[in-house]
């Protein structure tokens, strides 16, 4: 059943009901269902609303009279709303979900609420701007432990909280089942934080617990030398939850995480370096979501783009990750440049007209434009200023609910500098604005090309071949505005290159000259400073992207200097790029030559991790046949284990049954499994995918079996087009968006589905977020057609840059 919350609706009920307190009553102890018992109380004002609620069934009185349905017809004065309802357990990650461990037969349950999702667990205004506070009770078996947003007492097998400031509904929080967990606490001048962490039992021994609490006692301390202000909540749980949609979620005092993070395979470097990031992120929401939060969901990058840049300032600041930025040019701004270049883009302060439609703004956009855009703002306005005003924000809003015009209102009081342009500029309008050089004998100058002009702090810097390293030998900040922009102060200075927005002030996309490019192509393993190099490597992406580079040359250039990157998130993902160039951006005529050259440079390299998971990741091939049978004699790191094998049975190199007898006995053994089943019974696959009977986990393996290699996928394409919107209509938000997403054709780039979205694009019946899913796959498809033919005119290039 798909819910969708309109914001007229929404602002009705807000000026109608206010003094909301819920206490809650669960009954958890069913195997298939659980029962709600919720008692409202509030004020209104006279007239006529609604409670919102998804259950099996239900029964409603209000001031002690039956109401029929959801409707409430409300006089002035207090009310007391009480529903009784049974409820099926989700397995789709939303609302409550129950997982049982195949390791022991253990029961976990969790809550996952956000954007509007508490309501399928008990009867509310779920809404972000109608704070209530609440009493919660949880009825659960003898073996459970119970973790809630506050510290939890037991009476019997009863457990309950009570929160007595006021909390959003999608920030309330219920985990019960089998837990174990470890506790500590951070103690500093402003507050003591008792800390716990929590994963299912199967895990526990895999828990790096000394690194996750002294990473947490790290951010407390940031957090509360740059915000000024105590953690606002009791205590800090971190719980680790199977099956889980994201990367986490910023409950208030109980952040709920994918438990994929409690690493059962030795772990890159990049990947801990991301966790950790996430720790960061959930944990800025404290303040910035929790403490004060968006008034409605137009205002949801509030919440994300300055989580995202907290972390990412946090982590450089803190010191163990002091190349913190780097990463975030190299994954959040790619991840970006994508968003934006694509027909569904959208402002970063966006129009959410309902829930839907916010619900597909969980993107690049919210999240990475909008923290390159405070990135910026924080360097336009300078650091104190920026920490000044957030602090007042704050301070100003504190346990309710605040706007973007609140945020502004506060930084410009704190930086003495009218916004209201720059905001204009960056928050109103969509698309990336291109900066070049323009270098002649006696000039410089940078012109900026968009359809918007935008205003752009950068770093501009030289740099030149000394010995074996490219170092930077001038650099000058500058405010670029316009159309062209002249830097006299680096007229006539010899360079070798010329980076526009060095040190990633702005958001842009950075171009090279055709000198610079052939520069960077020989000598970008020889650039000395890890972000320029990374800025060098994204504008080559971005460069490919936009065919004004052969997709060969970037694969050839990673084939040859990937191995010398010495930051692992950009190693990570050029690997990633590279491999996406082959699949999709080169010509079909140079596509094999492109898997045989990675296949050569990724075979044997170190970070063995890094580039083992990448070999597994390609086309299978014979090359790689006996590399991996010799592999499997002495690997022990189980998740590249799994790859490994699915490539093999993928290329016929191994039978399914054979790589199944793996000796895995844990729930991810018994989903890599899944994974083969689909990559040898293609069909079987779909059926199981689009059945609607399979978990969100278990679709996310039997789409990446489905979608490992483009063999066995004749007719799909057209039956995506065909059941898209039946699916849609059946799945769960979550679901419906996560499962055409992965299905879209993207094996067949042809004219042929750029027709079929077409054709379905073209009926008016489509819902606004299939059809932006549909939009979006057909601009990747035309990409990759506009690339592949770009490349083929590249014919002779193979022979260059070895």
């Amino acid at each position: 059943m798909k819910t969708n919350l309109k914001r007229s609706d929404a602002q009705f009920r807000a000026q109608l009901i206010s003094d909301v307190h819920y206490d809650i009553a669960l009954d958890v102890n069913g195997a298939e269902q659980f029962t709600s018992t919720t008692t409202v109380t509030f004020r209104s004002g006279a007239g006529e609303t609604f409670f919102d609620l998804v259950a099996d069934e239900f029964s409603a009185t209000l001031d002690g009279t039956p109401v029929d349905g959801r409707t409430l017809t409300l006089t002035e004065g207090e009310h007391t709303l009480v529903v009784d309802a049974t409820i099926t357990y989700n397995h789709t990650g939303e609302g409550l979900h129950k997982f049982v461990d195949p390791v022991d037969n253990k029961d976990y349950l969790y809550t996952q609420f956000e954007p509007a999702m508490a309501m399928k667990v008990f009867a509310c205004f779920d809404q972000p701007d109608i704070k209530a506070t609440y009493k919660i009770a949880v009825d659960a078996p003898e073996a459970y432990t119970v973790v809630l947003n506050e510290e939890a007492t037991r009476e019997g097998n009863v457990w309950s909280c009570t929160i007595d400031y006021p909390l959003s509904t999608y920030l309330v929080a219920i985990c019960a089942g089998e837990y174990e967990f470890v506790e500590d606490e951070y103690v500093d001048d402003l507050k003591r934080i008792p800390l716990r962490i929590f994963a299912r039992a199967s895990l526990m021994e895999h828990l790096d617990a000394e690194r996750l609490f002294r990473q947490t006692k790290d951010g407390f301390a940031y957090y509360h030398k740059n915000f000024a202000i105590a953690y606002p909540f009791g205590k800090y749980d971190q719980i680790f939850c199977p099956e889980y949609n994201m990367g986490a979620m910023e409950n208030a005092g109980a952040v709920t995480f994918r438990d994929e993070y409690v690493f059962t395979s030795e772990p890159t470097p990049y990947r801990l370096e991301r966790r950790n990031d996430t720790i960061l992120h959930e944990m800025a929401h404290m303040w910035f979501g929790d403490l004060v939060t968006m008034q409605w969901w137009d205002d949801l990058w509030l919440n994300e783009s300055f989580a995202t840049w907290s972390a990412a300032i946090a982590q450089t600041e803190i010191g163990e990750y002091p190349n913190a930025w780097t990463t975030f040019a190299a994954v959040e701004k790619a991840w970006a440049y994508q968003q934006d270049q694509l027909p569904t883009t959208h402002p970063i302060a966006a129009d959410a007209p309902d829930i839907e439609t916010a619900e597909q703004n969980f993107d690049g956009i919210t999240y990475a434009k909008g923290a390159s855009v405070l990135k910026q703002l924080h360097a336009y306005v300078g650091r104190d200023e920026f920490f000044a005003g957030v602090r007042d924000h704050f301070n100003n809003h504190k346990f309710s609910n605040a706007t973007f015009d609140d945020l502004l209102g506060a930084l410009e009081k704190s930086s003495g500098r009218d916004l209201s342009e720059w905001s204009q500029q960056w928050l109103r309008t969509t698309g990336v604005s291109t900066l070049r050089p323009e270098i002649t004998e006696d000039s410089f100058a940078v012109v900026q090309e968009s359809d918007v002009l935008r205003t752009h702090r950068v770093g501009i810097g030289l740099y030149k071949l000394d010995g074996d390293k490219v170092v930077r030998t001038h650099h000058v900040n500058v405010d670029i505005e316009g159309a062209r922009t002249e830097v006299p102060e680096l007229a006539g200075i010899d360079h070798d290159l010329a980076l526009v927005n060095d040190e990633d002030l702005t958001y842009c996309k950075m171009r090279l000259t055709p000198e610079h490019t052939e520069f960077v192509l020989e000598h970008i393993g020889q650039i000395e400073n890890p972000l320029a190099r990374t800025l060098c490597w994204s504008s080559l992406w971005e460069a490919v992207r936009d065919t004004l580079l052969p997709a060969r040359k970037f694969v050839m250039a990673v084939a040859n200097f990937s191995r010398l990157e010495d930051q692992p998130s950009v190693q990570e993902r050029l690997l990633a790029q590279a491999t996406l160039a082959v699949k999709q951006y080169v010509a079909w005529s140079w596509q094999r030559t492109g898997f045989y050259m990675l296949s050569e440079a990724f075979r044997g390299q170190e970070p063995a991790g890094i580039y083992q998971r990448a070999l597994a990741r390609l086309q299978p091939s014979k090359q790689n046949t006996t590399y991996f049978h010799e592999l499997l004699q002495s690997l022990d790191n189980q998740e590249i284990r799994w790859l490994v094998l699915t490539n093999l049975v993928a290329g016929g190199a191994m039978l399914a049954k054979t790589a199944k007898n793996e000796e895995d006995p844990s729930s991810e053994g018994a989903l890599s499994r899944l994974r083969i089943d689909a990559v040898t019974n293609k069909q079987w696959a779909w059926d199981e995918i689009v059945s609607g009977t399979r978990t969100n986990l278990e679709v996310r393996f039997l789409i990446d079996g489905l979608t490992f290699t483009s063999e066995g996928m004749d007719g799909l394409a057209e039956r995506y087009f065909e059941i898209a919107p039946e699916l849609w209509d059946k799945l769960t938000n979550e679901m419906a968006q996560n499962t055409l997403e992965g299905l879209f054709p993207l094996w067949d780039i042809s004219i042929a589905t750029v027709e079929r979205a077409e054709a379905l694009l073209a009926r008016e019946d489509i819902p606004a977020g299939l059809r932006r899913i549909v939009s979006e796959g057909k601009a990747r498809v035309e990409r990759a057609l506009r690339n592949r033919v770009g490349d083929a005119g590249a014919e002779g290039a193979a022979k260059t840059l070895r």
